[in-house]
C-alpha cells in the first residue's frame, strides 16, 4: 500500500507531537518545550525535549528524535503503514488507498470493524475477570503462593475465570452472541449436543482458571491464556486462532516490556506467562514470552523492531534444546552484524522463575550474561553427532552446517562463520565455498585463517580506491547535517584524482548535475549517492544498519533523507523487493527522478561495494557526532545530561 506523502504532510500537520508522546511520557512545560523522562533509555534526569512549534521530540541522552509517526513506530514498535493508520484513526482521517480496488477497499474497512469489535468484546470480558479475582481467595492464595504482588497482577491486568459452565451469561446479556464464540470466550458445542430447545449448547472457555490477558503492541486485547490453580491437564490453555490474535505472530508481555527492553538492552524470551510476570516483579521487566508454540520468524522480526539484541531462555533439557533449535532457524535470518542473538540454557530442575527466586536478582544476571552466543550455537547444532576425529564426521557437519549457514544475511558474521566452519572441518575457506555455491566462490577474498598481509605487502585495494577521497580530510569538518547548505558543503570536493560529491556545492537540494566524465569514464558518485544506489538495488542492507544509522540517514535533507524514509516504509510494508518494484512504488514521489537517475548511471559500470559504504556510514556519524557535541557544548557545565552525552560521543569518537 503506497500511502501518498500529501497525505503523511496532512496528517503530520493536524497531529500534536505533544499530545501524542504525553500519552505515554509525563511531560512538564520548560520554556518553549516540553520536558520528560526519556522512554528510550534509562535515565533520572529528563533530557527528552518536545517541541510543539517544530512538532518534534529530541533526546539528548540518547539521540532519539522524530516526529509523531516515528514516535509510534520507535515505542510503539508499530511499521510505518501501521503508525499512519493509528495516527489517522485518532484524528477521525481515512488512510488513502488508491491502489485498491472498491472491493478490497470494503473488505479492508469490514475487517478493521470486526477486529475493533472483537478487541472490545476481550476487553469487556477482562475487566470482569479482574472483578471476579478480587472475590476469589482461593485464586488470590495461588499468586501469593508463587510470590506474586497485587502491584504486579494490576499491572498484567491478572484476573480470575471462575468455576461454572456460563460465568460469561452475567456480563454479556446476549449469551448467545456470535461475537462470544468468534473472540474465542464460548466454545459451541458439537452437533448433537444440541440442548432441551434443539440450539447447539454453548460455554465458557476459561474455567476455574487464573487468567493472563495477552495485548498487542498497542495495549488492546486480543486473547487470553488461562493457568489452572492445581495440577489438571491442560495446565495453560490458549484463546484460539481468530481475526485479531495468533500464536505465531504475537508475544505475551511485550506491551508492558517496551520501556524495559530499552533500559535493559535485550529481550528476554521465555516460555511461561507466570515467568514474564515473576521476573518483571524481580527486577527483568524486559521479559516476554512465546505462546505455547515454537518460536518463530514474526516473533523475532518483533522483537527486533524495539531491541537490537535478544536472549532466547530454554530449559535444559531435551525439549529445551528442541526449542532453542526452532528459535535459532527463527533468527538465523535476522542476525545482521548489528544484533546479538544468544541462547541461555538453565538447569534442569529450574525455570527463569524458580531459578531467580532461588539465586537473586544479582544471580540471574550473572547467569544471562553467560548466554551462549548465536555464533557457538549454531557450530554446536552443525556439529551434533558428529565424530570430528575422523573425514566422515567432519562432512557430516559441513553438510549439517550449509542449510544453517545459508539462512544468515550477508555481511561480516556470515563470512567469520565460514571461516569458523571451515577451520573446524579442515578444509579452506574457499574451497567449502566453492562446494556449497560454486558460483559464488569466484568472487570470495577471504581464507580460513585470517593472516595479515607480510611485510612489504600492501592489502589489494578495489580498481576505484584512488578515486574515493580520504576521510582523514573531514576529520576536522563540523558541518551540521540537518541544514541543507552546510550539508551540500561537507561533500567533498571534485578532484584531479577523481572525488565528485555528485552535485554541485551550495546546490538546491533536489537538483544535480550530470556526472562529469574524464576519458569518456564517468567519476565516482558522492557518498550518499553510493549508500542510496546500494540500498535501492540491495534493500535488505537497511537490516545491517543500527538503529542510529536508520535515522542518520533519514534525516539527511533531500533528495536522500526522504529517500531513505520511504525505503524504510516499504521495508515494513512489504519487505526486500528488486529494483523493480521500489520503481513503480516510486511513481509520483517527489524525489523519483533523482532515484531513477542513481539508478540509471549503475549501468555505467559504477558499483557500490558493501564495505565501501560500511566506510561512508561510519564517516558520516563521525560527522554528525562531532556535531552534536559542537551544540552541547554551551550546555556542558550546566547540565548533567547533556555533559553525560558530550562524554558518552567523546568516548564513542576515540574508539571508532
Amino acid at each position: 500500500m503506497a500511502i501518498p506523502q500529501s497525505f503523511i504532510q496532512e496528517l503530520l500537520a493536524r497531529a500534536d507531537v505533544v499530545d501524542i508522546v504525553g500519552r505515554y511520557v509525563q511531560l512538564k512545560k520548560g520554556g518553549a518545550n516540553f520536558m520528560g523522562l526519556c522512554p528510550f533509555h534509562g535515565e533520572k534526569s529528563p533530557s527528552f525535549s518536545v517541541s510543539p512549534s517544530k512538532q518534534f521530540y529530541h533526546c539528548f541522552g540518547c539521540g532519539k528524535n522524530g516526529n509523531a509517526i516515528s514516535f509510534l513506530m520507535e515505542h510503539g514498535g508499530m511499521t510505518f503503514v501501521e503508525a499512519v493508520k493509528d495516527l489517522a484513526q485518532q484524528y477521525g482521517l481515512q488512510v488513502p488507498e488508491d491502489d485498491v480496488s472498491p472491493q478490497e477497499r470494503a473488505r479492508a474497512a469490514q475487517q478493521r470493524e470486526q477486529q475493533a469489535t472483537l478487541t472490545s468484546v476481550l476487553e469487556k470480558a477482562g475487566i470482569a475477570y479482574i472483578k471476579h479475582l478480587r472475590n476469589a481467595p482461593r485464586a488470590i492464595d495461588y499468586l501469593k503462593g508463587r510470590g506474586l504482588s497485587g502491584e504486579i497482577a494490576k499491572t498484567f491486568g491478572l484476573g480470575y475465570a471462575p468455576e461454572g459452565w456460563r460465568a460469561l451469561a452475567s456480563v454479556f446479556p446476549d449469551y448467545n452472541d456470535p461475537l462470544l464464540v468468534e473472540s474465542g470466550l464460548v466454545i459451541t458445542g458439537e452437533p448433537g449436543e444440541e440442548n432441551a430447545q434443539g440450539e447447539a449448547k454453548r460455554y465458557d472457555r476459561f474455567r476455574d482458571r487464573i487468567m493472563f490477558p495477552i495485548r498487542n503492541v498497542k495495549g488492546e486485547c486480543i486473547g487470553f491464556g488461562g493457568r489452572v490453580l492445581g495440577d489438571e491437564k491442560p495446565k495453560y490453555l490458549n484463546s484460539p486462532e481468530t481475526p485479531v490474535f495468533s500464536k505465531g505472530r504475537e508475544l505475551y508481555g511485550l506491551f508492558e516490556a517496551r520501556t524495559a527492553l530499552r533500559e535493559h538492552g535485550y529481550a528476554l524470551v521465555t516460555e511461561g506467562y507466570m515467568d514474564v510476570v515473576a521476573l518483571a516483579q524481580l527486577g527483568f521487566a524486559n521479559a516476554v514470552a512465546t505462546l505455547g508454540t515454537a518460536c518463530t520468524a514474526d516473533h523475532v522480526q518483533k522483537l527486533f523492531r524495539f531491541t537490537d539484541s535478544v536472549v532466547f531462555s530454554f530449559d535444559g533439557d531435551n525439549a529445551g534444546r528442541r526449542a532453542a533449535r526452532k528459535a535459532l532457524d527463527a533468527a538465523l535470518p535476522f542476525a545482521t552484524d548489528v544484533r546479538t542473538v544468544k541462547f541461555l540454557f538453565l538447569p534442569a530442575e529450574h525455570d527463569p522463575d524458580s531459578y531467580i527466586r532461588e539465586h537473586g536478582q544479582d544471580g540471574f544476571a550473572a547467569y544471562v550474561a553467560k548466554a551462549v552466543p548465536l555464533s557457538k550455537f549454531m557450530l554446536d547444532a552443525a556439529g551434533e553427532g558428529c565424530d570430528l576425529d575422523t573425514a566422515e564426521g567432519r562432512a557430516h557437519m559441513a553438510s549439517n552446517a550449509r542449510p544453517l549457514w545459508s539462512l544468515l544475511p550477508d555481511g561480516t558474521l556470515k563470512h567469520q562463520l565460514l571461516a569458523e566452519i571451515a577451520d573446524t572441518v579442515l578444509i579452506d575457506s574457499r574451497e567449502l565455498l566453492q562446494i556449497w555455491q560454486p558460483a559464488s566462490a569466484r568472487d570470495y577474498k577471504n581464507n580460513s585463517s585470517s593472516r595479515p598481509p607480510g611485510k612489504g605487502q600492501r592489502p589489494k585495494q578495489p580498481e576505484y580506491a584512488d578515486a574515493v577521497p580520504h576521510f582523514e580530510e573531514f576529520s576536522g569538518n563540523f558541518a551540521d547535517l540537518h541544514d541543507e547548505g552546510a550539508y551540500a558543503a561537507s561533500l567533498p570536493a571534485l578532484s584531479a584524482a577523481g572525488g565528485s560529491a555528485g552535485r554541485s556545492f551550495g546546490a538546491k537540494p533536489g537538483t544535480s548535475r550530470p556526472p562529469r566524465r574524464i576519458a569518456g569514464r564517468v567519476l565516482p558518485a558522492g557518498r550518499e549517492d553510493r549508500v542510496l544506489r546500494l540500498m535501492l538495488t540491495d534493500p535488505q542492507s537497511w537490516d545491517k544498519l543500527s538503529g542510529e544509522e536508520h535515522v542518520l540517514l533519514s534525516d539527511l535533507p533531500a533528495p536522500h533523507g526522504p529517500l531513505f524514509v520511504w525505503l524504510e516504509s516499504q521495508l515494513h510494508e512489504h519487505g526486500p523487493q528488486p529494483w523493480a518494484a521500489l520503481r513503480e512504488g516510486l511513481r509520483e514521489h517527489p524525489q523519483e527522478k533523482y532515484a531513477v537517475d542513481q539508478i540509471a548511471q549503475l549501468h555505467e559500470g559504477i558499483e557500490c561495494d558493501w564495505s565501501e559504504v560500511r566506510a561512508i556510514l561510519d564517516q558520516l556519524l563521525k560527522l554528525k557526532r562531532q556535531q552534536e557535541m559542537v551544540d552541547l557544548l554551551p550546555r556542558v557545565l550546566a547540565e548533567p545530561a547533556a555533559r553525560q552525552r558530550y562524554e558518552e560521543l567523546s568516548a564513542l569518537l576515540k574508539n571508532s
